[in-house]
């Protein structure tokens, strides 16, 4: 895949070198509260997500992509489910980052990619609890849906607000 540009990111495949900015991105306390993160207690199950992450971004069958600021990896966007013509992403920041439209920058440029790729409907869910994900959704054109998913992640049981975006076939982009 060729990287996205957007006025102040690129959203592209990982290499080698993100190893260790991955790594502390997903075992970053904070991002672990609101994305689902597995146990990475040991260094081989770290080595392990890396890997996997590293392999799935540099699939041309998948979207799975790095999110960079001036060549710095501030987070992750990617496909969590495909159907069809239909996506769901999950994304996260760098907490450090929060706040400065990163999320949503990264979003909006997802979404216009995965439309002009094809597809028709762009989902992405976000725990009740977490106002600033439903805040980047909205900003990125999604509308809730009303539908919820009750997960249960790190022993609790978690509410997953659901929302979306479809393409609007007549001028090919998000309504």
């Amino acid at each position: 895949m060729r990287a996205i540009e957007t006025e102040r990111l690129r959203l592209m495949p990982l290499t080698e070198s993100d190893r260790d900015a991955l790594i502390a991105l997903i075992t970053n306390e904070e991002i672990g509260r609101t994305y689902m993160v597995p146990d990475l207690a040991s260094m081989e199950k770290r080595d392990a997500v890396f890997a996997r992450f590293l392999e799935l971004s540099n699939d041309p069958e998948r979207f799975v992509c790095g999110i960079f600021e001036g060549g710095r990896l501030i987070g992750m966007i990617h496909e969590v489910g495909v159907s069809g013509r239909e996506m769901e992403l999950g994304y996260f920041i760098d907490p450090a980052k929060k706040g400065r439209g990163f999320a949503s920058e990264a979003l909006k440029a997802a979404i216009a990619f995965l439309f002009a790729s094809g597809f028709e409907k762009v989902t992405a869910g976000a725990f009740s609890g977490n106002a600033a994900s439903l805040r980047v959704m909205e900003k990125a054109g999604m509308k809730r849906t009303g539908a919820t998913e009750t997960l249960t992640y790190r022993g609790a049981e978690r509410v997953c607000i659901m929302c979306e975006i479809r393409n609007d076939k007549n001028g090919g982009g998000p309504i």
